[in-house]
């Protein structure tokens, strides 16, 4: 009787040695950067009340999302992102931290949607929040983050950086229906339909200034368009405090961010290589906690798509086989074996030993095919108390005292050939 063959679900993926082992070492960059930054992480459950959710985006989110009633007959929902449960966080323990409150986390979300290159039902973001800061600067710092971040991660990306008091202000005069379409057509990069949507709509005046406005790229340009708005003065300064810190962006107050709770800036990251799911990074201003019990709380925050930074990385070297002993033993010198492994391993030196009962020569060929180096352990070595340190690469070996091994084996990983730098760095 054959037995089925059971397949991981669509949408998700499973990850082998290499794939993990590159994606630990751009997880460990952006921490380390946002912890330059004073970002400390948080974490959140992977699932929470779906009103959390539809609270701030509507029911229609509902499809999008793998919700469902729990044994309690109450309606859960996988997080669909994680900026909601960060702010639900921030209400629930952080009214008494010290403000502003920042904040970065790394998880897994999952949205019921067609899988696609970088788009996986099951994906993991990387992201920020800056809670209760409201200034020029603290736009500024968090765009500071997102691009630094981006960089760290080694990606080539354009920043583009907008306000929405632009495209509200030329929209004023529309109804709050008209806005959201014209917004969610600008979200999607459709200034076409925003344009339809505008002329549909009795407002066939405003697409000329709404199509020179998804154009302009520069601060004189969209104030000739848009008028003097109140907000002038911050955009202005969020924009001198950028260029002081040497980031490079591109002005675009097209970006509509097509949410309701976004109040102010907003910025988007795109990478090349990933055709036209190539977004890697958005965020602006918004206003939450109130939404979710909490006073009404300024914050700014991004999140970034690990998956899609992967999927960008794909062709370049992130990683590079690490150095790897193999320890040959005999049968009678195994104990022998298993106390040189386990010095060097307290060396951090990745060490592999036989576990399958090997010939001696058996052991040797697979060495060969995993490792740099092998450490002989045989009769001779236990007698004399040294090792035989054979290099796989070139074949040359040598004896050592096991006394000096520690120094030596390290030694001789960092200047043999087969010791370069695990990581590479990403041009």
């Amino acid at each position: 009787m054959s037995t089925k063959i059971l397949t991981k679900p669509r949408g998700t993926r499973d990850m082998l040695p290499d794939e993990m082992e590159a994606r630990r070492e751009i997880e460990t960059r952006l921490r380390e950067c946002a912890r330059t930054f004073g970002y400390r992480e948080v974490a959140t459950p992977a699932f929470e009340e779906t009103e959390l959710f539809t609270i701030r985006s509507g029911e229609g989110i509902i499809s999008e999302m793998y919700a469902f009633e729990d044994k309690g007959n109450r309606s859960i929902s996988l997080r669909p992102e994680l900026t909601a449960p960060v702010l639900r966080m921030y209400v629930n323990e952080g009214r008494s931290l010290v403000k502003p409150v920042k904040w970065c986390y790394f998880g897994d979300c999952f949205r019921y949607e067609r899988p696609q290159k970088g788009r996986y039902r099951q994906f993991w973001q990387f992201g920020a929040e800056l809670i209760d800061a409201d200034s020029a600067l603290a736009d500024a710092e968090i765009i500071m983050l997102a691009y630094e971040l981006l960089k760290a991660a080694g990606v080539t990306f354009t920043l583009k950086i907008g306000d929405l008091a632009c495209m509200r202000t030329l929209l004023s005069e529309t109804s709050a229906e008209v806005q959201a379409a014209v917004r969610q057509a600008l979200d999607k990069r459709d200034s076409d339909k925003a344009a339809m949507l505008l002329t549909e709509n009795g407002h066939e005046h405003l697409v000329k200034p709404l199509l020179a406005l998804t154009k302009a790229t520069t601060l004189p340009e969209i104030f000739a368009i848009i008028g003097d708005i109140p907000q002038r003065e911050r955009i202005e300064e969020m924009c001198q405090i950028l260029d002081a810190a040497g980031v490079a962006y591109e002005l675009s107050p097209a970006i509509a961010r097509g949410l309701d709770y976004y109040v102010g800036v907003v910025f988007e990251a795109f990478a090349e290589g990933l055709g036209a799911e190539n977004q890697i990074m958005g965020g602006g201003a918004y206003r939450l906690a109130h939404l979710f019990g909490g006073e009404d709380t300024p914050s700014v925050g991004f999140a970034i798509g690990f998956d899609r930074i992967m999927v960008a990385l794909s062709n370049t070297q992130i990683i590079t086989p690490r150095p790897q002993i193999s320890i040959i033993y005999l049968p009678q010198t195994r104990d022998a074996a298993v106390r040189t492994a386990a010095m060097l391993r307290m060396l951090g030196i990745c060490v592999d030993l036989d576990l399958t009962g090997r010939s001696f020569s058996a052991q040797m060929k697979n060495a060969g095919k995993i490792a740099d180096a092998a450490i002989i352990i045989g009769k001779k070595e236990v007698e004399e108390d040294i090792v035989t340190v054979k290099n796989l690469k070139t074949g040359d070996q040598v004896q050592w005292s096991l006394s000096a091994l520690p120094e030596q084996i390290i030694e001789f990983l960092k200047h043999n050939e087969c010791k370069k730098q695990n990581i590479k760095s990403l041009q």
